[in-house]
């Protein structure tokens, strides 16, 4: 009987299981993962990276990156989406969407758009430009390419409906055609003529794509 009340209390006293700790570490090897592979990307290519090597680089097994993202598709998805983060503990698609709710000026709205442009374009488009060149040579990932493509354009879209419903459009204009200007000047292939190639800084980058959209569209 002693020996049972004993166990009884072992049982009461055992502290519980701490389940924010295991959901931090897996989120710190996930980032360690997407670390890994967007180096690993950048530096040799998509093709030379193999999955093993984003594992060894990161102390994980090979199993663990592909429960966790599929493949090096779903790696490049999750690269990305980090990205499109931006600066800052806010993700930039929020601080967007405030902005856009609480700033009654249109000029104002698209100028904030230019600046969270210059956060989120340093680290999205150096992975996209590298999925739309491989995906030349890797047909699987030209869905991967169109699906980010239309990702994008739908959240244009929200964008100039916005514009739209408060009237601030310029007459004449669609929220399609709004959203086609606002995707083109958000796309990575801008961020590469212009900085990349032509060594535009950052701020004027940004302060270009707010003009241009301000005299395309309102």
């Amino acid at each position: 009987m002693l020996t049972v009340r004993r166990k009884a209390r072992a049982v009461k006293t055992r502290r519980p299981y701490d389940a924010s700790l295991r959901r931090d570490l897996a989120v710190r090897s996930r980032d360690r993962i997407i670390d890994v592979a967007e180096k690993r990307f950048l530096k040799v290519g998509y093709g030379p990276t193999t999955i093993a090597a984003i594992a060894a680089g990161a102390g994980v097994s090979v199993d663990t990156v592909y429960k966790a993202f599929g493949g090096k598709a779903g790696l490049i998805r999750a690269i990305r989406g980090r990205a499109l983060l931006g600066e800052g503990p806010v993700a930039a698609e929020l601080r967007s969407d405030e902005l856009q709710a609480n700033e009654p000026d249109p000029r104002k709205i698209i100028r904030g758009w230019g600046r969270l442009t210059t956060e989120v374009a340093p680290r999205a488009a150096p992975i996209l430009l590298l999925l739309r060149d491989a995906a030349a040579a890797h047909p699987e990932l030209r869905a991967l390419l169109h699906e980010m493509d239309d990702d994008r354009l739908r959240r244009m879209r929200e964008n100039a409906a916005r514009l739209s419903a408060l009237g601030h459009l310029r007459k004449g204009i669609t929220v399609e055609q709004a959203a086609e200007v606002m995707w083109t000047y958000s796309s990575a292939e801008l961020y590469e003529l212009l900085v990349l190639r032509r060594g535009t800084s950052l701020d004027a980058y940004g302060q270009f794509i707010a003009a241009a959209m301000i005299a395309a569209l309102l």
